[in-house]
């Protein structure tokens, strides 16, 4: 017999596409927020939440898991187990100053980046880089894909630099520097996610494929798909949905 859906649901948008766990983070992060899970209450069932979403029972676990670690939400398995609001909810104040950013700042800083970085990866696709060049890249590459969460930033912004100093305009990468800096700020201020790691190295690889095979849209549509991803994150634990 089929149940009834959860009235929560219809405050609840459906993951759209490509970064299926930073949108299931969002969503969730946001339906807390707003209240729709108030403290202490049970999320309804694993199999019913992910059907909602339209996301995979093991990407919607690798979200709980990691709510549960930022500190969203408490995990019981079992027959009466299940995933509750937790009643001390972060603050998301850690950053600069101890207060969160405006919805204006952290959107002006996405936006930004939205159009920068894309631009950028497209033309280091057209460029044909040199040798030196590619090895650099490639390098680059590798090193944040190895790195540890404490190096990961760091070598994650040289990656994007690598990839802007191919388009061979100083103007260009310099913005790209600024976009990667205001970025960082707003990334300080949420936890690392272990799954979006992962994720954002898969999506690295793809970029550098694409800029280092010659292919300008597939470059650009996978830096578009990569930056999506992490502005999904930083909307979801930034942006208060109650005011």
């Amino acid at each position: 017999m089929h149940r009834p859906a959860d009235p929560a649901f219809g405050l609840i948008q459906p993951v759209r596409k490509g970064n299926a766990f930073e949108e299931t983070v969002e969503r969730l992060l946001h339906a807390i927020k707003l209240g729709v899970f108030p403290a202490g209450t049970r999320l309804p069932p694993e199999r019913d939440l992910a059907e909602h979403l339209g996301v995979s029972r093991s990407t919607l676990r690798d979200g709980l898991a990691d709510l549960q670690t930022a500190g969203y939400l408490t995990i019981q398995r079992g027959r009466y187990g299940g995933a509750t609001v937790r009643g001390d909810l972060p603050s998301g104040t850690d950053g600069p100053g101890g207060v969160l950013p405006k919805r204006a700042e952290v959107e002006d800083a996405l936006t930004f980046r939205a159009v920068i970085e894309p631009a950028a990866a497209r033309l280091a696709a057209q460029a044909g880089p040199s040798e030196a060049a590619r090895t650099h890249l490639l390098e680059s590459l590798t090193a944040v894909t190895d790195a540890d969460a404490a190096r990961y930033r760091p070598l994650d912004g040289r990656l994007h630099l690598a990839i802007a100093e191919l388009a061979g305009s100083p103007s260009l990468t310099l913005a790209v520097a600024q976009a990667r800096s205001r970025t960082n700020d707003l990334l300080d201020r949420i936890p690392f996610l272990a799954v979006n790691l992962h994720h954002s190295n898969r999506q690295h690889a793809a970029i550098v494929k694409a800029v280092l095979g010659g292919h300008p849209e597939r470059a650009q549509e996978a830096m578009t798909a990569h930056l999506d991803g992490t502005a999904a994150l930083l909307r979801g634990f930034l942006l208060d949905e109650t005011g």
